[in-house]
């Protein structure tokens, strides 16, 4: 089965309810289950470029590229900006990183640690902080910090699948 485009998708961030504390334990997770995914994968397979496109190491890559851009939009966030901070669309940080020169260890331990970093200030904020919002710069729509890191999760299941299918390639 085929997944739908990262870009082609589509968000709704209508809900009321307080589900941040299942989002955070999905964002925590995401590093667990990587690592456990690519566990059993040759070195030489991690870096294999899969249709042309990013392989397994570059996926882990650039979840880490992005860490930095989502604790920069909850600090946009939190400090009442109007609009959260932009993002690169064309992901120039994550094609010019070479992440297959690096060991797989040295991306999990990244991961981890850069994640952890992240966790760590979302399980301070308060339920009146969780629910203040900015607008989504692509989406154009308001964002409150829950959906954010709603997206954020959603995002990291997109690379769990995608290095899935890489694997599932791989064993044909």
């Amino acid at each position: 089965m085929k997944q739908i485009k990262w870009f082609e998708r589509k968000f709704d961030f209508s809900k009321e309810q307080n589900i941040f504390p299942s989002i955070i334990e999905r964002l925590k997770g995401t590093p667990i289950l990587i690592e456990f995914k690519v566990s059993t994968i040759s070195d030489l397979d991690l870096k294999v470029k899969f249709q042309d496109s990013w392989s397994i190491q570059d996926n882990i890559g650039h979840l880490i590229d992005l860490e930095p851009i989502w604790l920069g939009r909850l600090q946009d966030i939190l400090r009442g900006d109007e609009m959260m901070r932009h993002i690169d669309l064309e992901n120039t940080k994550t094609n010019l990183a070479n992440h297959n020169s690096r060991s797989i260890q040295d991306l999990l331990n990244d991961l981890s640690n850069i994640r952890g970093v992240l966790v760590s200030n979302l399980e301070k904020l308060t339920t009146y902080e969780v629910f203040k919002s900015s607008l989504h710069p692509r989406l154009n729509t308001p964002m409150r910090i829950m959906d954010l890191f709603l997206f954020v999760a959603e995002h990291d299941d997109h690379h769990l699948a995608r290095i899935n299918e890489i694997i599932e390639a791989l064993k044909k």
